[in-house]
């Protein structure tokens, strides 16, 4: 083989390789612009259940302050609501970026559904006073917990959506083989509970006669 042929062979192999780097890079920019979107959306979609989160904590001052007006109100049942609600303050998570690990994330969960829980009993006792549930201040507090509760289940579900979305993301090719260099970590999950796919309501029965004092 002269050097003319083995010149054109080698530019050959060399097109080839450059054409080959162009095309993994390429692809690699590309893959690597998505994960970020997607991660953004996550954080985003992060920002918005502690929103909602939040919007519920601001409304229980105002109702423990109604709540507590009703004449020999259960005092054990105001001291739960408020306990909770403290002890979710002392679950910090950034505001910002979405939780890669999920004890933390169960941890932050376990403190709203506490705090959702003594919610509800305390609304539920409050059907023992008929005074109390026919001022126009709790039923205003009643349907915006109502709405609060709806929308943490909905802003939590879109959360559970792109989570799973960024995390099927990482794992594909070519991102599988960067991603974890570059930063990009799996996002935790709100755990799935029993009848989780139906936002909590809370009711009243107004029908029924309160309950008779002793």
């Amino acid at each position: 083989m002269d050097g003319a042929v083995m010149n054109k062979v080698l530019l050959g192999i060399l097109g080839a390789f450059v054409l080959f780097v162009i095309v993994v890079v390429l692809a690699g920019v590309g893959t690597y612009n998505s994960l970020v979107n997607r991660s953004q959306a996550v954080d985003a979609q992060w920002a918005q259940v502690q929103n909602v989160y939040q919007r519920r904590a601001d409304l229980i001052p105002n109702l423990v302050a109604t709540v507590s007006g009703a004449a020999n109100f259960e005092k054990s049942t105001l001291t739960e609501i408020t306990e909770a609600r403290a002890s979710v303050g002392k679950v910090q998570l950034s505001p910002n970026s979405a939780p890669t690990d999920p004890a933390q994330l169960a941890e932050f969960e376990k403190a709203q559904g506490a705090l959702g829980s003594a919610l509800s009993r305390l609304l539920v006792v409050s059907e023992n006073y008929p005074t109390l549930r026919a001022t126009a201040n709790f039923q205003t507090l009643q349907a915006q917990i109502e709405g609060a509760e709806n929308r943490i289940a909905v802003e939590r579900g879109r959360f559970n959506e792109l989570a799973r979305d960024y995390n099927a993301s990482i794992q594909r090719v070519p991102a599988v083989f960067f991603a974890a260099a570059l930063g990009f970590k799996e996002k935790a999950y709100f755990a799935a509970a029993a009848g989780a796919d139906k936002a909590p309501t809370v009711q009243f029965d107004f029908s029924k006669p309160a309950a008779a004092k002793p």
